[in-house]
């Protein structure tokens, strides 16, 4: 089954945000507005954040309380909030960064930097099995499966009409890290190397040479939406996931990839670094 294009996770960010605007046109508080629809204060910020699906009531009385009077505009907000509970495809994984999956199936523009590992959408699947394979607490092999089919569904929103523009900057790391042996390598970076030629994907490499640099301690990943919903920021680690949503927050995120980008060997370097890393791990394949 193809990618849901019209993602529920971006229709309730994008619901959240016509209701945080309306709510602060009014000049209301968070509080106020619970107080008139007789709930918590969490439930509204959960609307707007989008991390609680609206109902067609809530559209209805939010409607009234912030004199939303347009037909049409009404009707969008309640198409908004219906496609707000419908389940994405990725759903059916119960995985536990389900949330990010929903926002990279319709993000507009990706902005991708990894120390350690070579991000998700260009994983290939004996590249995805060998990482899932050294997991605390394990994983079983079911369930391994279960991420490899997750991935090569993912990846489909790189084939799409429109696809996203994606920018990725792999620490040198990423390429010399021998994860699942020289065959594995060989082919994970022949990946790279291919998905780097595609016209909306750039793969930068930032070497070891540069030293120090803003991300040392730290992976991202930026989503944008255009004007449909606020940008994201995704960062990951053993204790779970962060979504970076604050706009000075998200604009620091925006600077740091950007010193990365200058930092990093140009793209077309960048495609030759992968390519003869790519031959060693070939050699050392054949000689074994």
């Amino acid at each position: 089954m193809p990618p849901e294009v019209r993602s529920p996770t971006v229709r309730r960010r994008e619901l959240g945000a016509l209701l945080r605007s309306l709510r602060q046109a009014r000049g209301m508080t968070v509080e106020q507005v619970a107080a008139e629809l007789l709930c918590s204060p969490s439930k509204v910020s959960r609307m707007e954040t989008g991390s609680r699906a609206a109902t067609l009531r809530d559209v209805r009385d939010l409607c009234d309380l912030y004199d939303v009077t347009d037909p049409a505009e009404r009707e969008r907000m309640s198409r908004l909030a219906a496609e707000g509970k419908q389940q994405g495809w990725w759903q059916e994984y119960e995985l536990p960064y389900s949330t990010y999956v929903g926002l990279e199936q319709e993000a507009i523009t990706m902005r991708i930097y990894q120390s350690a590992v070579v991000p998700g959408l260009f994983q290939v699947a004996d590249y995805t099995r060998a990482i899932h394979q050294v997991g605390i607490p394990s994983f079983d092999e079911a369930l391994i499966e279960a991420r490899v089919r997750e991935r090569g569904t993912r990846q489909e929103v790189l084939a799409r009409l429109d696809p996203p523009r994606v920018e990725v900057i792999l620490d040198e790391a990423v390429l010399r890290r021998p994860i699942g042996g020289p065959r594995v390598m060989g082919s994970q970076l022949s990946r790279v190397a291919e998905v780097a030629r595609l016209p909306r994907v750039t793969v930068q490499v930032l070497p070891f040479a540069v030293g120090a640099h803003p991300a040392l301690e730290s992976d991202f990943v930026i989503l944008g939406f255009g004007e449909r919903a606020p940008r994201v920021v995704y960062v990951e680690d053993l204790a779970g996931q962060i979504y970076v949503e604050r706009a000075q927050d998200v604009d620091r995120y925006e600077q740091v990839f950007e010193h990365l980008r200058v930092m990093s060997s140009s793209p077309q370097d960048s495609v030759k670094i992968i390519k003869e890393v790519r031959e060693s791990y070939i050699g050392d394949k054949a000689r074994g």
